[in-house]
Formats: C-alpha cells, sequence, structure tokens
C-alpha cells in the first residue's frame, strides 16, 4: 500500500511516509542544516541511507558520520540520536512499520 504524507516531525525535521506494507515501512526524512532527532529507542529494526548531505549518528554510543550513497542498520530497542551536519534527505525503511507514524 502506497501513503504519501509530509508532517513536521522535529524542529527542521520533515517525514514522509512513502511506503507502507505488513512488514516493512519506507520513510523519507528531509534535514534542515543543524536539526537534531535527540536520543531515543524503539522496538523496530531500522536502516538508513543517505540520498544527499551528511548526517552524524550516534547509535548505541558509537558516532558514524554518513553521506551520499552511505547507509547504516540500527538494532530494535537500540538507542540512537541524528544531527543534520548540512540540509539532508535520509531514506528509512522500518521492520516492522511504525504504528505511531501512520
Amino acid at each position: 500500500m502506497n501513503n504519501s504524507n509530509s508532517v513536521n516531525v522535529l524542529p527542521g525535521v520533515t517525514r514522509e511516509t512513502l511506503a507502507t506494507g505488513e512488514r516493512l515501512m519506507v520513510v523519507r526524512f528531509t534535514f534542515a542544516a543543524g536539526a537534531q532527532v535527540p536520543p531515543h529507542l524503539h522496538p523496530h529494526e531500522q536502516s538508513s541511507y543517505i540520498v544527499r548531505g551528511r548526517l552524524k549518528y550516534v547509535v548505541n554510543g558509537t558516532e558514524q558520520i554518513l553521506g551520499p550513497g552511505d547507509s547504516l542498520v540500527i538494532p530494535p530497542d537500540i538507542p540512537h540520536e541524528a544531527t543534520a551536519l548540512e540540509e539532508t534527505v535520509d531514506i528509512n525503511s522500518f521492520s516492522p512499520p511504525r504504528e505511531d507514524y501512520n
């Protein structure tokens, strides 16, 4: 099922759900330079793929800077946060789908 909607979720951060299935959700996040996602965790496995820009992730205390074409996977229930080092587009997949994003 395709589902397209755009939501401002945090200052400088927009979320758009691109597709949702039974076991997977694909979401595009757009970050203004300097925008932050505070530390959090959730029961979903998450992948992140950077389309453009640079994003600093801190996953379970380990910092990683991702640029265009880079990706990572965050296991369920692991604390993580992100900071946009410049304007960034980040495609995320969540499994299972995030019920709180519907």
